[in-house]
Order: structure tokens, then sequence, then C-alpha cells
């Protein structure tokens, strides 16, 4: 049946065409920009996802800024480390020179004190940004990586850079050691005993009472050979009238614990904080004392190093074996964090590329295929328009059955 009122033909071609219009407007929006799901209208699901990782994208972004300032920190305080321990070892080059009874010890002294204080001079300078890692400030954090969890929780994580004090802080040297019984030792803040093998034996006396009393966080070293030991006083001990005591048999009990082939330390308690010891191994050992008062950085000691005469010339060694020793452990440390920084920064950079491909897999045109649609459409959109003319035209041809 034939109606010049509904014309049903025309209706499915404008359908039709509204539907080619409607493909044909979406294609070439995704064509203009660049974008398959550019609104939450386009796909919500797939657009609330990118927008969760486009969001992290930027966090890691901030991270990698992060990480390169954490890097630069780190940086400033291992090289300055490791210019510390350049200049102690030069040091000790001038201490072992003044060993010897034919050399002017006030000249070597002179030296010694340039690089004290150009020692001083670098722990002050290393800091990146106000920030500076060796002279006893506290340790720092560096954002490292967000970590989102299943149910979109997200915690940072850091990477803990543990500060190493090289500075010389206020040093106080205290008369903790002294002489037992005619023994030969150094009074003062240091003392150096040289045991000979199978048959060396000498004593150290722990006494504050010719000088300021011990106070919490004093630190009395003993370095055996290569080993080091130490005591470090507690509010309690401070407080107790046997504090010698109490530090000798701290530090017996730390040197026991080294296993050394065949010395002996004995504590006696009725020679308050005295150590006997015995070398009855056989080779030849040095043992030196070194008081730390809490004031002091790590440092500290450096300034009580003084080579004028034969006996602070011989306590000085043991002293600059500790120092270099701390130093090395400080640019040790900060060359482990620093690789673990390098790492974690690489890291960031693949993650952050990955999301980026991830996020653009999701929500980017594929041009190619969005080119080929968009000439389907345009083909389509000129063959609609030409069905529904014709369509149009239908309900003129029944003009003829009324001729």
């Amino acid at each position: 049946m034939s109606s010049i009122l509904t014309n049903n033909g025309a209706m499915v071609a404008l359908q039709t065409l509204k539907s080619i219009n409607s493909n044909l407007t979406d294609t070439q929006s995704q064509i203009s920009t660049g974008k398959r799901v550019a609104s939450a209208s386009d796909n919500s699901a797939v657009w609330a996802i990118s927008k969760v990782m486009e969001a992290d994208v930027q966090g890691f972004k901030a991270i990698s800024d992060s990480l390169s300032l954490g890097q630069s920190s780190v940086s400033v305080a291992r090289s300055a480390s490791e210019t510390i321990t350049d200049l102690l070892t030069q040091m000790k080059g001038k201490i072992v020179a003044a060993q010897e009874d034919n050399v002017d010890r006030d000249k070597i002294n002179t030296d010694v004190t340039a690089l004290k204080n150009q020692i001083t001079s670098v722990v002050s300078a290393a800091q990146f940004n106000g920030l500076n890692l060796i002279n006893g400030g506290p340790s720092a954090d560096i954002l490292a990586s967000l970590d989102r969890d299943s149910s979109g929780n997200v915690t940072p994580t850091n990477i803990t850079v543990a500060a190493q004090d090289l500075s010389t802080g206020s040093y106080t040297a205290n008369d903790v050691f002294g002489s037992s019984g005619g023994t030969p030792s150094n009074d003062g803040d240091t003392v150096a005993l040289s045991l000979d093998a199978n048959t060396g034996t000498d004593n150290i006396v722990i006494d504050d009472s010719a000088g300021a009393a011990f106070a919490a966080g004093d630190r009395v070293e003993l370095r055996l050979g290569d080993k080091t030991v130490s005591y470090t006083v507690s509010a309690s001990d401070a407080a107790a009238t046997t504090t010698s005591d109490i530090v000798a048999v701290g530090l017996k009990n730390a040197i026991d614990a080294l296993n050394i082939s065949g010395l002996v330390v004995d504590y006696d308690s009725g020679s308050p904080g005295e150590l006997a010891f015995t070398n009855g191994g056989a080779v030849d050992m040095t043992v030196t004392g070194q008081f730390i008062n809490a004031g002091s950085g790590g440092l500290g000691a450096m300034t009580g190093i003084d080579v004028r005469t034969s006996g602070g010339a011989a306590s000085a060694l043991g002293t600059i074996e500790t120092l270099i020793d701390r130093s090395i452990d400080a640019a040790a440390a900060f060359g482990s964090v620093a690789g673990r920084i390098d790492t974690q920064s690489n890291f960031i950079s693949s993650l952050t590329d990955s999301l980026k491909s991830g996020i653009g897999a999701m929500v980017d045109t594929d041009m190619e295929e969005a080119s080929a649609r968009l000439q389907a459409l345009q083909v389509q959109q000129q063959l609609g328009t030409q069905a529904l003319s014709i369509a149009n035209q239908a309900p003129q041809s029944l003009l003829s059955l009324f001729r």
C-alpha cells in the first residue's frame, strides 16, 4: 500500500543517514583530538582507569624530581667523605713521619694543623640546598615511590639516607687514661700500648678523677690491631660511683668477644678501672685508647692530635686509624645509598614510560583504522543522502494515478 502521509522508505533512509552522520562525527572527533576515549561519555570505565593512571604518571614525575634532588645531596656528601678520607690519609703520612726522633715535629705538626683546618672546611661546605649529611645533622628521607594496592589506597615509600657525623663538634680532652704502678702510658685523652709477641704486657687505667667526670654519651674506644671496641656511658653509668669500673668491664667483655688469638685481658676489682693486657700470640700488637666526649662529632678526636712530642705522635697514630676508618665507612654508606637511588630513578623512568604506553593503548585513536573508517563513512554518507532523496521522491509517482 502506498501512502502520501506515511513514507516508510524515507524514514528508514533518514535514520540510516543520521546514524552515519553520528559515526562520522565521532570519527572526525577522534582524528582531530587523537583520542578514542576523550570523555567519560565515550567509555566511562576506560576513561576512569586512564585518569587514575594519568594521576599516577604525574606523581611519578614528582618522584623523579625528588630522586634527582636526593641523588645530588648524596653525591655531595659522598664526594666530601672521600675528600676527607684523602686528607686524613695525608695526615697519617705526617703522623708516621713524626714517629722518628730525628725530625722537626713542630713543622710536621703545622702541616697536620693545616690538614685539620681543611677537613673542617670541607665538612662545613658539604651541603646541597641547605642539607648537610656529614655534619652530625638528622637523616633525610627521599620520596622513592607511590604504592597503590588493590583497594586503590596509595602509600609513599622513602629511601632513608643515614647522616654520617664527620664533624669535629665541641671536643673536650678529659684526663681519662692514666698509668699504673710505674707502667708507662700517656696521661690525657689518648693512650698507646706496644705489646710484643709472646711476652708483651701492659696496663691501661681508665680513671676520670683527674679531669671532668664521665657524662652520659661519653665514649671510650680501644683499638687492638685492626679491630675496635667501644663503650658508651649511659645516664645510669654516669650516676654511679664506680663509672670507671663499669667502663673497664664493658670494654673487657667487648674485647673478649673478638676472640683475638693469644690476647688475654684481665680486670681486677681491687684496681679500679684497670685493664691488664697480655699478648701471648705470635704477632706484635699495638693497643690505643681514645676518649670522645658526648658533645664531640665523629671526628672530634682529630682536634686532640698533636705530634710535637714522641708520646703525642704515638697516640696520634692510633687515633688517625680510627678516624680514617670512620670516614671510609661514611663514604661507603653514601656510595651504597647513591647506587640505590640511581636504580630507583631508572626504574621510575621505565615505569612512567610503561604507564604512558598503557594509557595510550586504552584511549588513543588508531589513526590508520580511523582514516579507513572516515573514508568508508563519507561514502556511506553520500549513498545515504542519495537514498533519502530517492525515498522522498517516491510519493510523486502517485500523481500519475490521478491523471
